[in-house]
């Protein structure tokens, strides 16, 4: 509900007696039209720069690769509008890969989540869709300078990926067991960069247990529709640095690993179910895998 507001619900404003400001702007509250209120748990940046410059064509390939096995497991590509150019691409970012690019990502993020305009994004959100509170902007028009989502995209291309933490005897057990009930079926282990002038990037191997496509996940989707996604549908959470994570799932509800793995469903359901009922000495190893990530 966009013309509501925005994609972010403002909850705290300013204004009405400091901060210079002459006009009370009122936070945003949920509209009553909403028929879906969907939480989101912020996705880490680390090792974002590898996504970025993983090419559409290896992402299409992979989804094509995934169909040919024929088991009811494919994902497929969101297609998605890339603004910049002015087309549709291959999504990448975000828990329905509904952003394609990183540049995409920070301008949009400037302006939603910290209300600064720029070339890419030049119109403010209307608070609770309310145009007319924009005769009060006390910084109307473009506030940034074209370089201002470069820059950020610039930083989050030189953030490294985890590296795996301690391994022992259960922790490759538990990865063997990981891909025995099928898991990697879409959390797969390894991708490779494409072409990037920035050494550290350009055809790297990494290891972000996704493949970056979108999975029906039945009930364990959000009901929200991004590029071309549907309700059910998300992309495949990437498992690298699950270790530095507390809460889990697009929205956190899960506060343990066993709580995700137990919410998966659709394309989830053979593995969810094959993990339940693994020996307890064979779900302890595979937890341990999970925790060395």
């Amino acid at each position: 509900m966009t013309a509501l507001g925005g994609t972010v619900l403002q909850d705290h404003a300013i204004g009405g007696g400091g901060n210079g400001s002459v006009h009370a702007f009122a936070a945003e509250t949920v509209p009553a039209a909403a028929t879906i209120v969907v939480h989101r748990r912020t996705t880490p940046l680390f090792g974002i720069g590898l996504i970025d410059f993983t090419s559409d064509a290896d992402l299409i390939a992979l989804a094509a690769t995934e169909a040919a096995r024929g088991d009811g497991l494919a994902g497929r590509v969101n297609i998605t509008d890339n603004l910049r150019d002015g087309t549709k691409t291959v999504g990448k970012f975000g828990w329905k890969a509904q952003v394609p690019t990183l540049l995409q990502f920070a301008g949009d993020a400037l302006v939603n989540e910290m209300g600064i305009t720029t070339s890419g994004f030049p119109n403010e959100n209307c608070p609770q869709g309310n145009c007319a509170e924009l005769t009060f902007n006390p910084a109307p028009g473009i506030n940034a300078s074209g370089l201002k989502p470069v820059d950020l995209q610039n930083y989050m291309w030189l953030l490294a990926a985890p590296a795996r933490g301690p391994q022992s005897a259960d922790t490759i057990e538990g990865e063997q067991i990981f891909q025995n009930i099928g898991c990697t079926a879409c959390h797969v282990p390894t991708l490779t960069s494409g072409t990037s002038f920035i050494a550290a990037l350009d055809h790297k191997t990494y290891h972000p247990y996704s493949d970056f496509l979108l999975h029906d996940m039945g009930a364990l989707g959000d009901d929200l529709e991004m590029g071309s996604s549907t309700g059910s549908e998300m992309r495949t959470a990437l498992l690298w640095g699950l270790r530095f994570i507390t809460r889990y799932l697009h929205d956190g509800r899960a506060t343990t690993l066993d709580q995700a793995i137990a919410a998966h469903e659709g394309q989830g359901v053979a593995s969810r179910d094959r993990f339940a009922a693994l020996a307890p000495d064979a779900r302890a190893k595979l937890l341990a895998f999970l925790r060395s990530l």
